[in-house]
């Protein structure tokens, strides 16, 4: 039997029940707000971004467009041009840092200036423009590395002596000093005796015996007695002896060092490797070899050859009284030499300042910035970051250079020289060529009386003046051609961007034998034994006698 359905009042079918609702989704209503949320927050950008646009717009009609500026390139092509040229080796890192450290305020009034032509330029336009700043920031940066570089090339004589003198593990350690017993052992005729310090000074005389002796002084750098005597232990000297092969070494330890005095046979070959120390030696009578990683270098009458290789350019080095050949190798920092009857040979770079006089072989020098050949030096030379003079050379003279003043005075030879943004003064001291080739500097040459030559010069933008009674032609390129007395010698002269002059000077008497010279030299040599230490002494100014004409 069916179940029918009570029917209505009004006879018709009942309704239907209503559908029922879906059940509640915590995910669905997350998604929900989520949606709405971002909705609103687009509309809250797209409306700032209205805004911001109509800003700018409304500021862009009150003062302008933007414009960039030049200083932000110009600033990023020099970087490029200077780290190029430091990859390169064309300039030497030290030399640059050093120039930096001391000129870097003229980058600030450089874009100064810039700025202001820019700001110059932009008011005549019909409508105002802004420029771009987003430069500041590298110019900000510019000028921290320009402090940072004054301030450490202020402060780079201390960290040089902290350098080769003591090390970070040792700081705020009291010092504790120990005599190591005297090592005394006989050695074969001509040994050849290799010294091996790797913290202290070396000091290497020459003696009257047949025997080498050691005495070493230790340091230590320690909080305890005992701790003190370990260092001792580790790092005391030892003599080794192998036919005729003698070695001296210490094992470094760096919490100490070791200052070693050594004396040797006058007839043996010394090899020194020296890490963080001063190397001195004076009287040996066989040469040495001077390897130096953190430290000084002087030598004081020595026979035989002298070979030095240095490692940093914090370095000094001096020689005097070099009976043999000279050869120097790696970066220094001043370099003095003298009373040398061999030849030099300098390769490398050279951040201080070098003097030489009395030189009876060839000297040869050569750095990224300057090459140098004079066949015989009885004079002097000096040569610093700006200038290079030579006084009183034998023999040819040969200069390239560039950035310095180059003089040469009393030259008994021909000169050759090159060089650019820099001054050039020869000196011939009779009827001797002369080459001279300069750009972006004057030119000047200095002839006595009695001058034979033949002359051909040219200037551009530049003037000539002569005291031969040369005929000078041309207006912006200017000659100068024609003979003095019996035009023996030529000599060759150009420049642009500055003057010529041809000066009459006076007259010079001989030079004497470079070996006397050699032999005679111009300090008092100490005593053999004792290593002499010098500084950078104050160089004679020697002068040959002269001939004075009114």
């Amino acid at each position: 039997m069916s179940s029918v359905p009570p029917s209505t009042p009004g006879g018709g079918a009942p309704p239907p029940f209503p559908p029922p609702y879906p059940p509640y989704d915590p995910k669905t209503q997350w998604r929900v707000y989520r949606e709405q949320q971002r909705a609103y927050w687009r509309a809250q950008r797209d409306a700032w971004k209205a805004q911001q646009h109509a800003w700018k717009a409304h500021y862009a009609q009150a003062y302008g467009p933007r414009v960039p500026s030049l200083v932000g390139p110009l600033l990023l092509i020099a970087i490029g041009v200077v780290g190029l040229l430091l990859y390169t080796g064309r300039i030497p890192a030290e030399t640059f840092w050093t120039w930096y450290g001391h000129w870097w305020p003229l980058l600030l009034i450089g874009a100064g200036v810039l700025l202001l032509a820019e700001w110059a330029l932009d008011q005549r336009r019909p409508s105002p423009v802004r420029r771009g700043g987003h430069f500041v920031g590298l110019i900000v940066l510019l000028a921290i590395l320009g402090a940072l570089a004054s301030g450490w090339h202020g402060m780079h004589p201390w960290f040089n002596q902290w350098d080769n003198r003591n090390d970070f593990f040792g700081f705020g350690q009291p010092e504790h000093d120990f005599d190591q017993a005297a090592i005394s052992q006989p050695v074969p005729a001509r040994a050849t005796i290799d010294i091996e310090n790797p913290r202290g000074d070396v000091s290497v005389t020459a003696g009257t015996g047949v025997a080498i002796e050691v005495q070493a002084h230790e340091l230590a750098y320690a909080g305890s007695d005992s701790d003190a005597k370990k260092i001792f232990d580790s790092e005391a000297a030892r003599v080794k002896v192998s036919d005729s092969a003698v070695l001296v070494n210490c094992e470094g330890n760096s919490n100490g060092k070791v200052n070693l005095t050594v004396t040797v046979p006058p007839d043996a070959q010394v090899t020194v490797n020296a890490g963080r120390g001063d190397v001195t030696a004076a009287g040996l009578g066989a040469g040495i070899s001077v390897s130096a990683a953190h430290g000084d270098t002087h030598l004081n009458g020595i026979k035989g050859p002298v070979v030095a290789h240095f490692a940093n350019g914090k370095q000094d080095f001096s020689a005097h009284q070099i009976a043999g050949d000279l050869t120097a190798n790696g970066d220094i920092n001043d370099m003095t030499l003298s009373d040398v009857t061999g030849r030099i040979s300098i390769n490398g770079e050279i951040f201080g300042d070098v003097h030489m006089e009395n030189v009876a072989g060839e000297v040869k020098l050569h750095t990224s910035v300057t090459d140098l050949d004079v066949a015989s030096l009885p004079g002097d030379l000096t040569l610093d970051s700006d200038d290079l003079r030579v006084n009183q050379a034998r023999g040819a003279v040969r200069v390239q250079t560039h950035s310095k003043d180059v003089d040469l005075s009393q030259i008994y030879g021909d000169a050759s020289v090159q060089d650019r943004d820099g001054r050039i003064a020869v000196e011939p001291a009779g009827a001797y060529a002369v080459d001279a080739r300069n750009s972006k500097g004057d030119v000047e040459i200095t002839l006595p009386p009695e001058a034979s030559a033949t002359v051909g010069g040219h200037v551009h933008n530049g003037d000539i003046v002569t005291d031969f009674g040369l005929a000078v032609s041309g207006e912006q390129d200017k000659s100068v051609n024609g003979r003095i007395g019996a035009g023996a010698a030529r000599i060759a002269l150009d420049t642009s961007d500055g003057d010529l002059r041809i000066k009459k000077g006076p007259s010079f008497g001989p030079l004497p034998n470079p070996a006397q010279a050699a032999q005679a030299p111009s300090k008092a040599p100490n005593a053999p034994g004792v290593p002499n230490q010098p500084g950078v002494p104050h160089l004679k100014s020697s002068q040959a006698p002269r001939e004075v004409t009114q």
